[in-house]
């Protein structure tokens, strides 16, 4: 992969985008991508795919809140794309734990929302939603589509209780639409334990 490639991904990412790290970038398997609209068009058709499989139609409770759910689902979703899909990151990020413990703070958030949606005083579940979306964004687990596998496994745990999908501002979040200040402010109020912007956008 040219250094030329990789700075145009990184030139044409939206606001509040993580870019890879290079060795990263050559787990790319299309050899045609050269820009990021061609890397997010890539990777919306492998997420269409993904998300068409009857096993994401409408899995258990217990089934989305498993670590080897959450690594499964990011395989689907980018495996056509990134050879590393469904690998935990291995490389600092500048958001998002510390690599070396991913695994471990993707399986206590898991326990954590089995409480939160099911123990002896469970949230109101778009509250348990937000918290359990906003905790994945902050453990970081992948070098890529944290932010869509994320929303994926939220609407995924809400089907799974009954509820209603998120409707997640109606907008692409992966691009520099109107929508996605409002986005990103959210999850950094959350950041500060503030869940009321995060919890209002996921609806509108």
């Amino acid at each position: 992969m040219s250094d030329d490639r990789q700075r145009s991904w990184e030139a044409d990412g939206p606001p509040g985008s993580t870019p890879l790290d290079p060795d990263e970038i050559q787990g790319l398997i299309p050899t045609w991508i050269a820009t990021r609209a061609e890397l997010n068009e890539a990777e919306q058709q492998n997420i269409l795919e993904a998300l068409s499989r009857r096993r994401w139609k409408k899995p258990s409770t217990e089934e989305v809140l498993d670590d080897l759910t959450a690594r499964s689902l990011h395989k689907d979703m980018f495996a056509n794309v990134w050879n590393w899909a469904g690998r935990y990151r291995t490389t600092e990020r500048n958001i998002g734990v510390d690599p070396r413990t991913v695994a471990f703070c993707l399986r206590d958030l898991m326990e954590d929302a089995k409480l939160w949606t099911g123990g002896h005083n469970p949230r109101p579940v778009d509250d348990a939603a937000v918290a359990f979306r906003h905790r994945i964004v902050q453990i970081h687990p992948f070098p890529n589509g944290n932010g869509r596998h994320s929303r994926a496994m939220t609407d995924l745990l809400l089907r799974s209780l009954g509820a209603a999908p998120f409707t997640w501002g109606r907008a692409s979040l992966t691009s520099a639409s109107a929508a996605r200040p409002s986005y990103i402010s959210g999850l950094r109020a959350a950041d500060q334990g503030d869940l009321d912007a995060l919890r209002a956008f996921v609806r509108t």
